[in-house]
């Protein structure tokens, strides 16, 4: 098991476990290739330790034209006692693409159990959401630099002159 010095996962471990059962979801959705177009946040709710297994569930739980949002969820279970608790959280969004890797458009869904509709319900605000700090990501790269360090404070000199 990947552990840090709590002997608990590695964050980033579990973030690459989560990236690959959420793209399994959205190819089964979509029979579709599919690429992760954003990860929302993933909120890491309880350690995992190793004491536990690892369950992650993910499903789509709405659809734009091209783009799936994906849910999943992260269980830790006690092997010697059996306790199991939600360990993470996480939303990610899937595009699908056809053979030309062009967005393609995939099948709407239907939320059927109380928790998918529970999850479908805010898919709206979270895609707004999503837009909003998309933008405001392509306004943060606008104002940095793609140069070295030791380029950077030469150009700053040059600029002050």
């Amino acid at each position: 098991m990947h552990v840090n010095n709590l002997d608990t996962l590695f964050g980033g471990i579990l973030m690459s476990y989560i990236d690959d059962v959420a793209s399994i979801s959205a190819e089964r959705h979509s029979r579709r290739t599919c690429v992760t177009a954003s990860t929302d946040h993933v909120d890491f709710l309880h350690p995992i330790t190793t004491e536990d297994s690892v369950c992650l569930e993910s499903y789509v739980i709405s659809t734009g034209r091209t783009s799936m949002e994906v849910f999943i969820k992260v269980i830790a279970e006690n092997l010697k006692t059996g306790e199991r608790r939600i360990a993470a959280t996480s939303f990610q969004t899937f595009v699908a693409l056809d053979e030309n890797r062009r967005p393609v458009e995939v099948p709407g869904v239907i939320p059927e159990t109380p928790e998918e509709k529970k999850l479908h319900e805010m898919a709206a605000v979270r895609a707004e959401n999503r837009k909003r700090h998309r933008h405001a990501s392509q306004e943060l790269a606008k104002a940095l630099t793609t140069l070295k360090p030791w380029e950077y404070s030469s150009e700053s000199e040059q600029n002050n002159e």
